[in-house]
């Protein structure tokens, strides 16, 4: 649906999540479009917060390219 975005790794689930996620939203790509409405489908995003809420990492993240 979208081009390569690159590879991501971190030790935090939920921060790697939410990285991704804002690679995705705020991406150039026009095949963002139909991947962003699948995510919303399943509620990507609120399972994300839902997981900060319940301890299972942050949201918060730096970006480090390499």
């Amino acid at each position: 649906i979208m081009k390569d975005i690159g590879l991501l790794a971190s030790t935090d689930p939920v921060a790697l999540d939410r990285a991704c996620l804002d690679l995705i939203y705020n991406s150039n790509d026009p095949g963002k479009d139909e991947l962003i409405s699948r995510i919303e489908s399943k509620k990507g995003a609120h399972i994300i917060e839902t997981a900060e809420q319940l301890g299972a990492g942050t949201t918060d993240y730096e970006m480090i390219e390499i």
